[in-house]
């Protein structure tokens, strides 16, 4: 057993390694050694989840390419900016709200430069907001109603029969992810010494290899396009939570009510088409982002 974990453990890392679809091919080689050289009888393959999955990439993707990503970073960069002393507790509440809401951690990245730059003016350590920061946006994906992770998990405990809906999930995982960011937070506050007392920031200040900056957020943005879109995107959203609180709103056929796996791939496809057709988007521009490519 010992050795087949190792197996898995070494097509995870070298996967992480190849990066894009590595880590997928790498999954499927392991999942030969476990089957042909151990007698593991593969599982089944999880459709409802991965098409899950794929229909919240597909949304998430087009509204990326509508501008609508560009638009919350924007956002998050104007709240970041105005409590720079609170840098080390705003910057991961930031990444959580914009993580959680988009169901992908993409949107968090390019805050980070800026999160660096406000905590060095403001004569704080910047690996104070920057290490929390990302642990938050991490921590936000299995909070999310939309995020893979969670997608995922909801689609794995229906198929194994299970009566637990999407907001069991949410009801659980939201406050233990943010009490735990929280308390990050706070901790990540007495993480080194200050800025201005650290030798090794001294030196390179002296030396001139520290150069202020003006860490901007995204291009041109066309705001006719990116509100629309995060607003039809948060909209689903909120409508997936709903469907899967209260049953009865679903359709019922047959006397059983429509599966959330169904719900959330057909309000996804659904909303990303209607960004697409409202925003007058080019679909091909959204499976070039980084969230498609990066998500399917």
């Amino acid at each position: 057993m010992l050795l087949q974990l190792l197996i898995v453990l070494l097509c995870i890392i070298v996967g992480a390694r190849l990066s894009g679809i590595g880590l997928g091919v790498m999954g499927g080689l392991g999942v030969v050694v476990l089957t042909f050289c151990f007698g593991l009888k593969p599982g089944q393959i999880p459709v409802d989840v991965m098409l899950m999955i794929a229909a919240v990439i597909s949304a998430a993707a087009c509204m990326q390419a509508a501008g609508g990503l560009d638009l919350m970073v924007r956002v998050a960069e104007r709240m970041l900016r105005k409590n720079p002393k609170n840098i080390t507790i705003v910057a991961p509440l930031v990444t959580y709200t914009f993580t959680f809401l988009a169901g992908t951690g993409h949107v968090a990245y390019s805050v980070l430069p800026v999160i660096a730059e406000v905590a060095r003016e403001t004569k704080i350590r910047p690996e104070r907001p920057l290490g929390i920061a990302v642990i938050a946006s991490q921590q936000a994906i299995t909070a999310s109603p939309i995020s893979a992770a969670t997608v995922a998990l909801l689609g794995l405990l229906t198929a194994a029969g299970f009566d637990i809906s999407l907001f069991d999930i949410l009801k659980i995982s939201v406050p233990a992810t943010l009490v735990g960011v929280l308390v990050g937070a706070f901790a990540s506050m007495r993480v080194g010494k200050e800025l201005i007392d650290d030798p090794e920031y001294k030196r390179r200040l002296e030396a001139g290899a520290i150069v202020k900056g003006s860490a901007q957020v995204g291009s041109e943005l066309s705001k006719k396009k990116a509100i629309p879109s995060v607003i039809l995107f948060l909209s689903a959203t909120l409508l997936i939570v709903l469907f899967g609180s209260f049953e009865n709103m679903r359709p019922v056929f047959d006397g059983v009510a429509v599966g959330m796996p169904l719900i959330i791939e057909m309000l996804m496809l659904a909303t990303a088409a209607l960004i697409l057709l409202l925003t007058k988007t080019d679909g091909a521009k959204a499976v070039q982002g980084s969230v498609f490519s990066a998500g399917m």
